[in-house]
């Protein structure tokens, strides 16, 4: 059987047999074995707490060590500081990170997210691909070659 490819991109491949994701780890699933595949919108990921605490954390050590050393109006200035460095790293996540989509399937028993990307004209052609890899790889109608007498 000869293998057609139905969208050959950077980041993914679908051809009549595989559906490929170039991630790290890469992904990989037999399309007979895809079953109730769907679209979700994918929501914005906040910032990680890890980030958040550590700019919490320096800044709160800068205003413990610069409130002593500084005249009040200079320790109002890093006071601004501590209050406008963990917004400025919770806010972009969440406000600037544009929402993707996702394709998500039934996988030999499993849900599984097939494909994400935040660009919709690359995704809508991974999912026309896809759909198209789908119809492919359904068995034939038996009896609908006949003709009605």
């Amino acid at each position: 059987m000869s293998k057609r490819t139905y969208y050959n991109g950077p980041d993914a491949v679908v051809t009549d047999q595989l559906f490929i994701w170039h991630t790290n780890p890469r992904r990989s699933y037999a399309v007979r074995d895809l079953h109730h595949v769907g679209v979700t919108r994918a929501a914005s990921r906040p910032a990680s707490p890890m980030t958040v605490l550590m700019a919490a954390a320096g800044t709160v050590a800068a205003v413990s060590a610069g409130w002593t050393l500084f005249e009040p109006p200079a320790a109002y200035a890093v006071l601004l500081l501590a209050v406008t460095v963990p917004l400025a790293c919770v806010l972009p996540a969440t406000v600037r990170r544009p929402r993707g989509w996702e394709l998500h399937a039934l996988y030999r028993g499993s849900d599984v997210v097939l494909y994400a990307c935040s660009e919709e004209r690359q995704f809508n052609q991974v999912k026309r691909a896809l759909r198209r890899s789908l119809e492919a790889a359904r068995p034939p109608e038996r009896g609908l070659d006949l003709a009605a007498a």
